[in-house]
């Protein structure tokens, strides 16, 4: 793994620019190899370096796989070079695979010696840092099955790119990537955080205190994290955002243990990065707060756990120090990560270094029985599951069955006619279907929308001659539209071949329609109040609702969720049209505030949404900034005409998913006027129940508070409601602690009344009902009350008459204590009132039972009690 290298060796850098052509659709290899020749010819020319100290490398074949030598790249490369310096390899160093499955392929490379005057032929690929790759080309045409075997690709693919870094060490004459000026005022930085020594470049053994691997890893961490943040990630807990999570970890882990770094001293270094990238990548400056606030939110959530995970892994690891191969239990490991944070591949590093290696089909084994666990039953739509693969679509190719002509699903409340082209099984393409059987069809043509960029899929049926086939799902796999769902009737039966008229479910698009142009323009709603470091994330889009994902590092105050719903409502209000249209992608992204999702790979040519403005003019005039005050989105999605068609807009509720990342959930239509309607209607009901005191107004908060947190309305609205309600449960309070206090006087002033009578009449004991409900406090404070002043045996008893529960609290002076224990006198008096008690502490306990209609009983037998303890 590179990931266990980063920082140990002087060459790897985990972040490489990519200055070539990458993912090249079935490009002509000739022409490429001769623009890669001339890059050859370039570093010659242009970068001054010896033609001599030029290798190139091809793939050589491999007998056991049948794979030919690659000897089209080699007579290229003999065009540039001579043929001492045109080496073949095999698969270890020239067939480039992503893992042990997956997309791979032969790859060609430049090498380039940079002490020169030798023949350096045997020093390629050796691992030699005096002999380094710098280029290379990957000829993605095959599939690593899991079998091992290999298949061609339908689709072959080119992967082009140069070491920046690597380039930048022999043009300032550096044995090390580290030693150039990409690196050094890094270093610096870190030296001036942490305290810890100057960086001296030592690797291996002879970094005795790995403080040199530190200060590298902590810079190539910072510089990817620094990026991958700019264009739009965000360090999570899933896919590549867990990626960034573990990076960073593993940085701040080096920093705080091996160089002593005081806490937040990673996310104190993005400035200096960006003082040195910052000019080159102006997106580093433009988010260079935003880098700041995630790195620095994720390192105080890690540094909460850090040091007791570390103080875990050490215990772990000196248990089975002294044991036979010294290795990790993969559930010490699963704790690691589970409950501490620690990402496998850092408890992993953190173990070689104590010379141990860890169990890591028993992690694998913990974590799929968590995920098993935590893995909630959802509910599928029917024929969900029928998926096609790559040899499917290419199958199709081979059949002459051209992709799927999906243009008329811009079309509204309009059938369509068609033929069947295909239908799929979910395993292989068969020549008809019958009733029962869910399959997927392939058409020539349709006017039914495909699930794509978070716009849920259309329903609807295909009508023909076999009767009715109903469409549940609908997904597009290489261009080719797949409808999903099953054969209706009783004996229905649909062939390849057969015409049919495609039948939308057009109502229930237009529910769909208005929540997907609303997601555009809540979109930029939020730049528009929280600013242009808001970039979209994900969105789904249902006929009941709109979800959307955005990046954004705290939660969002009320009055801006307001202000947000707001700019939302008054375009609705302000009856914009929505113009679509088509550009080419070059086109399309020149237009100032134009708003595409990170990571999402756009056709060419690409729709273009615009709410408000024409997309013509958009493009006629593209440097224009009046655009930064429309949405423009690239979408190919289907969107109402006018914004009027959405009604209303409201923003139920905003809530974090990830770090770094925020999600609103939203409705439309007749949806959002009932949610602004029961808002305004609990807000009447809060004005009334403010009206009422006591027992009356205390239920009603009870019931308002549940009532507001579980309602479906406005958040802002909600806030405010929150607001009212704990004013209202702030006057609750002060009654109640009114009436707490009135209780206590009265339950004192009866208790001492009741002590001197008894006392007068010559009893050792008072027994006694107060009302003050179940206030236990009272009850108490009139025992200890009596107890300190009068030294008399006391009990005070209370019953709530709404529950018919009751209370009761003893007392008893010491002197009498040997005579009447005073949790046996409590016992005595539960007993009849079904009730429980404590042992209680320094002569008073109480308790309380359900049954405090026979507490009359129990006073009754509480008295008989005492009179026999103690007068007997």
């Amino acid at each position: 793994m590179i990931s266990m290298m980063w920082g140990k060796i002087l060459i790897i850098i985990p972040f490489l620019r990519c200055l070539g052509i990458g993912h090249l659709v079935i490009i002509l290899r000739r022409r490429l190899f001769q623009w890669h020749g001339s890059f050859s010819q370039r570093l010659v020319e242009v970068y001054k370096l010896p033609t001599d100290n030029i290798y190139a490398t091809y793939f050589g074949g491999d007998d056991k796989l049948g794979l030919p030598p690659d000897n089209e790249a080699r007579d290229i490369w003999l065009t540039f070079l001579p043929p001492t310096r045109v080496l073949p390899f095999g698969c270890k160093d020239n067939f480039w695979e992503m893992g042990d499955t997956g997309p791979c392929g032969p790859c060609t490379e430049i090498h380039f010696d940079r002490l020169g005057h030798r023949d350096a032929s045997a020093l390629v690929n050796n691992d030699d840092p005096t002999c380094i790759e710098i280029w290379n080309l990957v000829f993605i045409q095959f599939n690593r099955e899991s079998d091992g075997s290999l298949k061609p690709l339908p689709a072959k693919h080119v992967d082009t790119g140069m070491g920046f870094e690597r380039l930048t060490s022999i043009l300032q004459n550096k044995m090390s990537n580290y030693d150039t000026d990409v690196f050094m005022p890094i270093f610096n930085a870190i030296q001036q955080a942490t305290g810890a020594r100057p960086y001296s470049g030592k690797i291996g053994d002879d970094d005795v205190d790995n403080v040199d691997m530190a200060y590298r890893v902590v810079a190539d961490h910072i510089r990817t994290l620094s990026f991958a943040i700019a264009d739009g990630s965000c360090p999570g807990n899933e896919g590549r955002e867990y990626v960034l999570r573990r990076i960073l970890r593993r940085a701040v882990r080096y920093g705080k243990e091996v160089l002593k770094g005081p806490d937040g001293f990673f996310s104190g270094l993005v400035s200096s990065f960006v003082e040195v990238m910052g000019g080159i990548f102006p997106e580093l400056r433009r988010h260079e707060v935003n880098i700041k606030k995630i790195i620095e939110s994720e390192e105080e959530s890690f540094g909460k756990t850090l040091l007791k995970g570390i103080e875990k892994f050490k215990k772990a690891a000196q248990d089975v120090k002294d044991v036979e191969g010294k290795v990790l239990s993969g559930q010490d490991a699963f704790v690691l990560w589970d409950t501490y944070g620690f990402p496998l591949d850092l408890t992993q590093l953190m173990a070689t270094e104590k010379r141990l290696s860890v169990d890591v089909e028993g992690f694998k084994t913990l974590m799929e029985e968590a995920r098993e666990r935590s893995r909630s039953a959802q509910t599928k739509h029917a024929g969900g599951a029928i998926v096609m693969d790559a040899d499917a679509t290419s199958e199709l190719h081979k059949r002459g069955v051209a992709p799927t002509d999906d243009s008329s699903k811009f079309i509204w409340f309009q059938d369509h006619e068609t033929v069947i082209k295909a239908i799929y099984s979910g395993s292989e393409f068969v020549d008809s279907a019958v009733t029962g059987d869910e399959v997927g069809v392939v058409l020539k043509t349709t006017s039914y929308y495909a699930e794509q960029g978070g716009q849920i899929f259309d329903t609807g049926s295909l009508e023909g001659s076999f009767g009715s086939f109903q469409v549940r799902n609908v997904q597009s796999y290489g261009g080719f539209v797949l409808h999903i769902g099953s054969v209706g009737g009783e004996c229905g039966r649909i062939f390849v071949g057969d015409k049919a008229t495609c039948k939308v479910d057009y109502d229930r698009r237009a529910l769909i329609a208005p929540n997907h142009t609303c997601t555009h323009m809540l979109n930029f709603a939020l730049r528009e109040v929280l600013g242009d470091h808001v970039d979209q994330k994900g969105s789904i889009v249902l006929p009941d609702k709109l979800r959307f994902d955005f990046s954004h590092g705290k939660p969002i105050p009320a009055d801006d969720l307001k202000k947000v719903e707001l700019i939302v409502t008054k375009q609705i209000e302000d009856e914009l049209d929505v113009f679509a249209r088509e550009a080419t992608l070059t086109d399309a992204k020149s237009i100032v505030g134009l708003r595409a999702v990170f990571g999402e790979v756009y056709p060419d040519p690409v729709r273009v949404v615009a709410i408000g403005r024409k997309v013509e003019e958009l493009l006629a005039d593209p440097n224009n900034n009046e655009w930064l005050s429309i949405s423009t989105e690239l979408c190919g999605g289907t969107h109402i005409s006018n914004t009027r068609e959405a009604k209303a807009f409201a923003l139920l509720s905003e809530e974090g998913i990830a770090k770094g990342t925020r999600r609103i959930t939203a409705v439309t239509t007749d949806q959002a006027f009932q949610a602004k309607k029961l808002a305004s209607s609990f807000d009447q009901e809060i004005s009334d129940a403010s009206k009422d005191d006591g027992i009356i107004l205390e239920k009603k908060v009870a019931s308002l508070k549940y009532r507001v947190d579980e309602a479906a309305i406005p958040a802002w609205r909600k806030a405010e409601l929150r607001t009212k309600i704990s004013q209202l449960q702030d006057q609750v309070r002060k009654a109640q602690k009114k009436i707490a206090e009135e209780n206590i006087q009265k339950a004192i002033k009866a208790a001492t009344e009741m002590a001197e009578t008894a006392h007068k009449n010559g009893k050792a004991f008072c027994i006694f009902c107060v009302d003050v409900g179940l206030d236990t406090l009272a009850v108490r404070e009139a025992v200890l009350k009596v107890f300190e002043n009068k030294k008399m045996a006391m009990m005070v008893c209370s019953r709530d008459e709404t529950t018919k529960k009751a209370v009761v609290c003893v007392g008893v002076p010491k002197k009498d204590q040997t005579k009447l224990e005073p949790s046996e006198w409590l016992e005595a008096a539960l007993n009849p009132i079904k009730g429980k008690g404590g042992k209680g502490k320094n002569g008073v306990a109480q308790g309380q039972g359900p049954n405090g209609e026979c507490l009359n009983e129990a006073m009754e037998l509480a008295t008989k009690f005492a009179e026999m303890k103690l007068t007997g």
